[in-house]
């Protein structure tokens, strides 16, 4: 079993900048891709980020946000920059699946991940 703990989010303002973390413990995630996904109130959950052997993005986060992981922290992070109003969202991290998958579409599947957080808010103001 792994646990997942996302913090770092908030309130900020067009433009701005934010790192979520998801923090594991239980068993190492070392070779368990990472995910990151966000959710709005009655919209199906939508891919991020992932980071495995490779990383991959969402058209509309490529080039802001930058996904990396510290195995030796086992933490993971979603790095946002230049934040706009449509990025808010209740954003989860999930871990699981194939390590070397070098099919994006593999990643951006939720139901390739085994262990899911509690999310953590996102909400960008204009």
């Amino acid at each position: 079993q792994v646990q997942l703990v996302e913090s770092g989010g908030g309130l900020v303002q067009a433009g701005d900048s934010l790192r979520l973390s998801c923090a594991a413990s239980g068993r190492t995630f070392n070779n368990y891709a990472i995910g990151w996904f966000r959710q709005n109130p009655g919209k199906e959950r939508e891919f991020v980020a992932a980071i495995s052997w490779t990383t991959f993005y969402a058209d509309s986060v490529k080039g802001r946000f930058t996904i990396s992981r510290d195995n030796a922290k086992n933490t993971a992070y979603l790095q946002m920059n230049s934040v706009k109003p449509e990025d808010t969202a209740v954003y989860y991290c999930a871990a699981g699946g194939s390590f070397y998958s070098t099919s994006m579409s593999y990643y951006t599947n939720s139901a390739r991940y085994d262990y899911w957080g509690q999310g953590t808010q996102v909400t960008v103001s204009s």
